[in-house]
């Protein structure tokens, strides 16, 4: 792609230096300060003078969110006779090239904590209000700076490209309309990682939008595959956990059983993989607690083939998540609530309770 700038060029403050990116709106930057030459920065600029009101956008969308897995929003100039958006600069590659670097699958410590970076930012830009629309790997960059990725935190994981971010509520009413917000209703993203609801036109955007395309994502890290059909990603790579199956399948999912929150999915992380500050953004996985005395490690489990249809399933399973068929003689219920429960489940997902064994869900 030819590009439409060049180095030496001064915008604003800065000298801009390399080309680091470019996506057919925009090209991206690292630039030095022409005063504090250690002060560098990365600087987006319209790869047509057309395309400044996504700057614009991407500018008036993500500012005030103040957040270490979002990435920081510095300047912003649509009408400049360069107009720029200033950003802080992440030293690492995005997490697309990582993948396509590790055909067979991230490190699994590594996929939890870009997946807990993930939900993060993710949960940061909901509560203010803001989806983001276009959540994909080439948009998720990781601050590696010669790390290896093996060794990543969660703190290292910055979410960008917030071009076609939404405001909801009182976050759009507060929002100048000089902002060009003129894609709130229709279909925006990159088909691979689009909600169905979405693709299909039947639904409006929201926050499940976003932790649909996150599964998507999650699948990538695991297998290097993008999902198909019914497949977990143990079925694709047999030491994935089957706790992240779980997770996969429940934002993987149409609308109605999706996760609702970025917030119930990192519950899920933290409650079958403890995390060590991780979901506040520091150091890395430590190991689980051992169980209590006398409690049995559970065995792990091999998918099973539904009898009627043949789709894999997971034997913890009560129903063919492609035909519907009933899968076990009794459906394992909270006795709280009534909700449908895991063979293993400690503690009912919807109301909380304590489950006294496996002998409470019958």
């Amino acid at each position: 792609m030819t590009k439409r700038f060049q180095s030496g060029l001064r915008v604003s403050e800065y000298i801009l230096e390399e080309c680091i990116g470019t996506g057919a709106f925009s090209e991206v930057w690292r630039a030095r300060h022409h005063v504090w030459s250690d002060e560098l920065v990365a600087v987006k600029l319209p790869a047509d003078p057309q395309f400044a009101r996504y700057l614009q956008r991407e500018g008036v969308v993500v500012h005030g969110l103040r957040h270490p897995n979002i990435v920081r929003v510095l300047g912003l100039d649509p009408f400049g006779d360069v107009p720029y958006l200033v950003m802080e600069l992440v030293r690492g590659p995005s997490l697309r090239g990582v993948i396509e670097e590790n055909a067979r699958g991230l490190p699994v410590s590594a996929v939890i904590q870009v997946l807990v970076g993930v939900m993060n930012g993710i949960a940061a830009a909901h509560g203010a209000n803001v989806l983001h629309r276009d959540l994909k790997p080439a948009n998720v960059l990781l601050d590696l700076d010669g790390t290896p990725v093996a060794a990543i935190t969660s703190d290292r994981v910055k979410l960008g490209d917030f071009g076609f971010g939404m405001p909801q509520g009182d976050a759009l009413r507060s929002i100048a309309q000089s902002a060009s917000l003129d894609q709130e209703n229709k279909v925006v993203g990159t088909l691979a990682y689009l909600a169905p609801e979405l693709r299909d036109g039947v639904g409006a955007p929201d926050a499940r939008g976003d932790l649909y395309a996150a599964g998507v994502m999650l699948f990538e890290m695991l297998t290097g595959e993008r999902p198909a059909g019914t497949e977990l990603p143990s079925t694709v790579r047999a030491e994935a956990p089957h706790w992240l199956d779980e997770i996969f399948r429940r934002l993987y999912a149409r609308h109605e059983r999706r996760y609702e929150t970025a917030a119930a999915v990192l519950a899920d992380i933290v409650k079958a993989q403890p995390i060590s500050r991780a979901v506040s953004g520091a150091a890395g996985v430590i190991p689980p607690p051992p169980p209590p005395p006398g409690r049995p490690v559970a065995a792990r489990v091999t998918p099973t083939r539904c009898p009627s249809c043949s789709t894999i399933c997971d034997p913890d399973d009560n129903f063919c998540i492609n035909c519907g068929r009933q899968l076990v003689d009794a459906i394992r219920r909270c006795p709280m609530c009534h909700h449908v429960m895991g063979r293993d489940d400690r503690y009912c997902i919807q109301c909380g309770a304590a489950q006294a064994g496996r002998e409470a869900l019958a």
